[in-house]
């Protein structure tokens, strides 16, 4: 989401931009550079209070120049601190000194980044990469205003207040840093575009800004003004609990800044512009039409305009409702694709809560991406953590030398360090599991040539990916008395296309074997290590039975029975109804197996392989 706004505030930065009855002329266009400067003052103000802002923007002169900004605003005695991508809970929130408990003998706290940058601001590099949990543990520390630790016999709750430069690098509509994180910072920002002539200079300086910060608390604001704002959050369809809050806070820094103990208007649809539009769902709903006249009366023709309709156009702003000028002034600055970026939002949440494009996130003993430690014993294969293995045996150390006397007795040093099985730390590891595609294909009667050039095709394509993914692909076709494995598991395409030519169809319809034998193949694919997904293409109508003889009631009970089994396992399935119409039978199916039903009457091999892909992608 953006902040940078299509209408200017007045040569102070702060004016309303609404529009009249009459369509006025729209104000000259706010330069991008302009708000960015403005948005680097205010959170100089009230970092903690406003959470900080997510930057949206590659690496490059803009960027840098918005940050050296903000550090040259924020007070000298107000920390800046970076914090990489993969910084360890130890080093983020603080915890065992592990050198400092080994010299002194004791437990010695070690201070986190967040408490190092209190008062102060951090910056939090590739967002759009940032894990739910740390998300979470930071999103708690905002929260309270202090970081808990109770960890290596530390126990300590340290107050710490800060605000957060999320730095958002993602290039697709479908990423961007946590919804938690997102909803705890104030300004949504983006600085893409813009060059190095685009870069102008600060709007304020830093004695403006330590003046700001002193005036801040004793700044005011009326009960109307902050009614005005929760009703244009509502007015734009705003969900989050905590904007019009921002919001508050953001007219009160913007009065702060103009050396005023009062909210004006002015600030209002300032904060309006700048926290409410970029978190708007919709565009603000039209003004209600004005009341017809009764018919038995005559309307009376409209005076011919003169030299004074400006003046009342301009009369009739001012006699509109505060939150009607508020949410004028801040429908400009809605972008413009709106739509597009509800819908992008809408996808990056449903990727946040799947496991992923090439299989889920499993355990690992020995490979893949450290994720931490937890108690173990090595000898059983894992690796040792021989740092988190120190810092458990650390906080023990006075009483266990108290307790041994033997070393001293026979003469021998104690050894620097005393290690008992309990402190063992083994290092856990994450790594992604290869997805299996398991095309179960309906190869009987009249249709089968096209039902079986369709999962070809798609075949074909989703194997062009796998190569890049390591994903693999296998075809199951029933027909006849049962089913037949006509692929099994490869990212072959070679391999693949020798096998899929010249396969006959027509006969019967031996559902339940094909449903049970995708069941059959999805185990063996997770007692290997990988995630399956299954991709049923039928119309439904079983026919024939386990046992290969024909008898429909019979065989449509199977069919129910394998799909309920099917539905255990947990499995992620598609069922795609191939009928000419969609069938009943297909969708009671659908629901029995827990898949998710794709009526495809006219399907080609591109929407086939869409659709598969799709299915991997929300394995679970």
């Amino acid at each position: 989401m953006e902040i940078l706004g299509t209408q200017a505030p007045d040569p102070a930065g702060l004016g309303p931009a609404t529009a009249g009855p009459q369509a006025a002329p729209a104000p000259p266009a706010v330069d991008p550079w302009t708000d960015a400067a403005l948005v680097a003052a205010l959170i100089a103000v009230d970092p903690a209070g406003l959470g900080g802002v997510a930057l949206k923007a590659l690496p490059g002169p803009a960027r840098d120049a918005w940050l050296a900004q903000v550090r040259a605003l924020l007070p000298a005695a107000a920390p800046l601190r970076r914090v990489p991508l993969h910084v360890t809970d130890e080093r983020l929130l603080g915890g065992l000194d592990l050198a400092a408990t080994l010299h002194a003998g004791r437990p010695v706290a070690e201070r986190g980044l967040l408490v190092e940058a209190d008062g102060g601001v951090i910056v939090l590099a590739m967002a759009e990469r940032v894990g739910t949990a740390a998300a979470a543990k930071l999103g708690m520390a905002i929260d309270h205003g202090a970081v808990r630790v109770e960890r290596d016999g530390i126990a300590s709750v340290t107050p710490t207040r800060f605000g957060v430069v999320a730095l958002d690098e993602s290039v697709g509509p479908d990423e961007g840093p946590p919804e938690a994180l997102l909803d705890r910072l104030a300004f949504h920002m983006e600085l893409e575009g813009l060059r190095q002539r685009d870069i102008g200079e600060a709007l304020h300086d830093a004695d403006e800004i330590v003046a700001a910060r002193a005036l801040l608390d004793r700044v005011t604001i009326e009960d109307q003004a902050m009614e005005a704002l929760c009703g244009a959050a509502i007015a734009m369809g705003v969900p989050s609990l905590r904007a019009p809050l921002f919001a508050l806070r953001v007219a009160r820094a913007a009065a702060a800044l103009d050396r005023r103990t009062a909210v004006e208007q002015d600030d209002l649809t300032l904060a309006a512009r700048l926290v409410l539009a970029p978190r708007a769902t919709r565009m603000p709903p039209p003004p209600p039409p004005p009341e017809q006249p009764p018919e038995d009366e005559e309307e009376e023709e409209p005076p011919p305009p003169d030299d004074g309709e400006d003046e009342r156009d301009q009369q009739d702003d001012e006699d509109k409702p505060l939150e009607d000028r508020i949410v004028d002034a801040a429908q400009a600055a809605i972008p413009a694709n709106l739509l597009a970026r509800l819908m992008a939002a809408a996808e990056r949440k449903r990727r946040q809560g799947i496991l992923g494009r090439s299989g889920e996130q499993r355990k690992a003993l020995t490979r893949g991406r450290p994720i931490g430690s937890r108690r173990g014993d090595p000898r059983a294969g894992a690796r040792l953590a021989l740092i988190e293995t120190l810092r458990a045996a650390a906080p023990w150390q006075p009483l266990r030398r108290a307790e041994v006397q033997l070393w001293e007795d026979s003469g021998r040093a104690p050894p620097r360090v005393l290690v008992r099985k309990d402190d063992f730390r083994i290092t856990r590891f994450k790594k992604r599991s290869q997805a299996t595609i398991i095309f179960a294909v309906d190869a009987s009667g009249s249709a089968a040539i096209a039902r079986l050039g369709e999962a070809k095709g798609a075949v074909e394509l989703l194997l062009a990916d796998c190569y890049a993914r390591r994903d693999q692909v296998a075809l199951i076709a029933f027909r006849g008395k049962g089913a037949e494995t006509l692929l099994p598991p490869t990212r072959s395409l070679a391999r693949a296309k020798k096998r899929l030519a010249g396969f006959p169809g027509g006969g019967g319809t031996p559902l339940a074997s094909g449903i049970e034998a995708a069941h059959l193949m999805a185990e063996v694919a997770r007692t290997r290590g990988e995630t399956p997904s299954i991709v049923i293409l039928t119309d439904g109508r079983a026919n024939v039975t386990l046992e290969g003889i024909g008898g429909r009631a019979r065989a449509e009970e199977q069919a129910k029975a394998a799909a309920e089994g099917l539905r255990v396992i947990g499995v992620s399935t598609l069922l795609v109804d191939m009928s000419l119409r969609p069938a009943p039978k297909a969708e009671a199916l659908a629901q029995a197996m827990g898949a998710t039903y794709m009526p495809l009457p006219r399907a080609d091999a591109r929407a086939l392989s869409t659709a598969a892909r799709s299915a991997a992608q929300t394995a679970e």
